[in-house]
């Protein structure tokens, strides 16, 4: 996020794009892995979550953790949506144990649209190209590696560490695995707190790092339904009182609407830190937002990134469209989705009231779709959570700035954190100003970045692992 920032090549650590020295001979027994679980086609429409849980707890097993440990899990409805969860078993069995997840589903992707088959793992010009290299089967890859690290080296860690792998967390409306965890097997994967995916860095454009950050926190994804009904009619006979009308006038006023600037903990923390990082104009609009969340003129400039403007605020837009049934008849019916990412603290319900007050016409229904999760509070900002990772950070790439980050999108700690297990986005992952092509087409992660990730997670699980309560 916050791609336009640019940062002092005196701050940065060169993380090199193009092809590194040969890989560790670990390395090359994490790629086999990882590639394995890549080309595990998990999408919703034709792959398997329960087969990508059943090759990944076959590594583990292999490494010598019993079967004991090893809880898969699939709801009987849903059978190739299944996961699973693996209990490492500490020193101390009074102190709370720490969660590994990672969801193991991925984006729909079509092999006509993309350069590449998307589910083969395609290594070229220092990048892994594949769907889910990135999303999130980076991190389910190397919590299941470290795990058979771990088992391989003899580790007994003070505290019991837990992995679940599961499904459903890129879907609205399917079968999520972690609800379901959080919900009838709550004790299986209790702990003192989790390590999600989420949290992350940026790179500039010459491959340096600008800033490595942690979630602390999400906004709660929410559908909403407009929805026109009309007795149409013949088309030679156009009225006033058209569907399509009704529904293009509410879309416009929703465009036209801003939500108030909000901050709380996490986001104050971002801005603060990141804006003196922006450029002279936008650094200066963030701050005079900080003391100011009403100053209009510091907004419009600030909204110009994008990546700014998904967390300073709710977000409404629209995503699809549904109208008419005939070429030469009245609609009867016209519909749209609005999709909102609601900032924390706002209901879902009370923004649904607010785009009817918007919208202002009362032929135009709104309705909340399919309800995904209730919404989270952010965790707290632990000093025993976000300490040892900010330090071991600093001593992997010194000088790179650090930040407690919202996400703007949805990650499966919104299941987690109302039961009682904190969840924290902690991945040592930095993606390229355009995204890397995740949730869109050829997707990819740098080749460095995942190994320096994979060692920055591993690292990490050792420090959480003998840690006091």
């Amino acid at each position: 996020m916050f791609r336009t920032l640019l940062v002092s090549t005196a701050l940065a650590t060169a993380l090199s794009g193009a092809a590194a020295a040969q890989p560790r001979p670990d390395q090359v027994a994490f790629r086999a892995l990882y590639k394995e679980l890549v080309e595990t086609n998990t999408t919703l429409s034709s792959g398997s979550c329960t087969l990508a849980a059943e090759r990944m707890a076959a590594h583990l097993k292999a490494a010598g953790i019993p079967d004991a440990d090893i809880h898969p899990f699939a709801a009987p409805d849903h059978p190739k949506e299944g996961g699973l969860v693996v209990v490492y078993p500490g020193r101390d069995l009074k102190a709370k144990a720490v969660l590994m997840l990672a969801h193991l589903d991925v984006v729909e992707a079509k092999r006509e649209d993309w350069t590449r088959d998307p589910f083969t793992l395609v290594e070229e010009n220092g990048n892994f190209y594949a769907r889910g290299v990135a999303d999130d089967k980076a991190m389910a890859s190397i919590w299941v590696d470290t795990l058979v690290r771990f088992k391989k080296e003899g580790f007994k860690p003070r505290r019991t560490l837990k992995l679940a792998l599961t499904c459903g967390e890129e879907t609205n409306g399917a079968f999520n695995g972690a609800q379901y965890l959080a919900t009838n097997k709550r004790d299986l994967i209790d702990a003192a707190f989790a390590v999600n995916e989420g949290g992350g860095g940026l790179l500039d454009g010459a491959g340096k790092p600008v800033f490595l950050g942690i979630q602390v926190g999400e906004k709660l994804s929410q559908n909403y339904t407009l929805e026109v009904t009309n007795p149409g009619g013949h088309s030679s006979r156009p009225l006033p009182d058209n569907a399509i009308y009704h529904l293009a006038g509410a879309l416009m006023h929703i465009q036209a609407y801003r939500f108030p600037v909000e901050f709380n903990d996490t986001t104050r923390d971002f801005f603060t830190k990141m804006g003196p990082l922006a450029k002279p104009e936008e650094g200066a609009a963030l701050a005079a937002l900080l003391k100011n969340p009403k100053d209009e003129k510091a907004r419009e400039i600030a909204e110009r990134d994008p990546d700014a403007n998904a967390i300073l605020h709710t977000n409404c837009v629209a995503t699809m469209l549904d109208a008419g049934h005939a070429t030469n008849a009245l609609p009867q019916r016209a519909r749209a989705n609005i999709n909102c990412r609601i900032f924390p603290g706002t209901s879902a319900e009370a923004v649904r009231q607010t785009l009817e007050q918007v919208i202002g016409d009362p032929k135009v229904r709104v309705s909340i779709r399919e309800v995904r999760n209730a919404p989270a509070p952010p965790p707290p900002l632990d000093p025993k959570v976000l300490g040892p990772a900010e330090k071991l950070a600093a001593e992997m790439w010194p000088g790179v700035p650090q930040v407690h980050e919202m996400s703007a999108g949805a990650t499966d700690g919104a299941f987690l954190t109302p039961v009682g297990i904190p969840t924290y986005g902690i991945s040592g992952d930095y993606g390229d100003p355009d995204g890397d092509g995740v949730h869109g087409l050829n997707e990819r992660i740098r080749v460095k970045v995942l190994y320096d990730s994979r060692d920055y997670l591993y690292r990490l699980m050792k420090i959480y692992g003998d840690q006091a309560d």
